[in-house]
């Protein structure tokens, strides 16, 4: 089956349109995803951001966040706008990690997305990631023990690490082998060339540049 990588970052409110979307999208589209949680803050932090450029660009986050309204309206998504944003994804990330390669993994990222951007939790609190995995019927104390480990922190660092060599500026992102496609806009056109097997390059002459919006 050929596959879609969705690296995605949970404090990122335009990651949660995706994550909502993309199971049953990449199912009818007979395409696998593989979920790439990583850390947007390092790769803001090497751009001299020190954080959201939607904080730092107060005309464009009041825009976003209309735009949000509008998007889960669209999408038949609940949406609460966060009280803090953005949020620490930190230890979901790393649980996440942990999840790689088990069949929990997809529901847990979306049900820390809903926590989120749907029901405004703090999700960088251990009790409501323990919470998510107990609700799926896992050992969230196992779960978050090894995710607090040295070597799940390496490997999240690891992670995000590969997400800077690999040109990744911002959330959501999406490769279709090396073919790069960036904003939850672009999910649909990542899907329909993981689909098929002839190159995009045809298609390339004719791609218009975009404002960055997505964070």
């Amino acid at each position: 089956m050929n596959t879609i990588e969705f690296w995605f970052d949970f404090g990122s409110n335009y990651s949660y349109l995706t994550m909502m979307r993309i199971r049953q999208l990449a199912l009818d589209a007979g395409v696998q995803v593989v979920l790439k949680p990583f850390l947007l803050g390092p790769i803001f932090k090497a751009q001299g951001w020190a954080t959201s450029p939607f904080v730092l660009q107060a005309a464009k986050g009041r825009y976003v966040w209309r735009d949000m309204e509008r998007q889960c309206m669209k999408y038949g998504l609940r949406w609460r706008r966060p009280s803090v944003f953005p949020r620490n994804g930190l230890l979901a990330a790393r649980v996440a990690l942990q999840g790689e390669g088990a069949a929990w993994q997809f529901a847990f990222c979306e049900r820390v997305m809903l926590a989120n951007f749907a029901d405004d939790r703090e999700i960088g609190d251990e009790a409501v990631i323990s919470g998510i995995l107990a609700g799926l019927g896992l050992d969230s104390g196992a779960i978050i023990a090894a995710a607090q480990g040295d070597a799940c922190k390496a490997e999240l660092r690891a992670r995000t690490e590969a997400a800077q060599s690999r040109g990744i500026f911002g959330a959501p992102m999406f490769f279709v082998g090396d073919e790069m496609f960036w904003g939850n806009d672009r999910l649909e056109d990542a899907l329909v060339l993981a689909g098929r097997t002839n190159s995009l390059a045809p298609l390339g002459k004719n791609m218009r540049s975009r404002d960055p919006l997505d964070g």
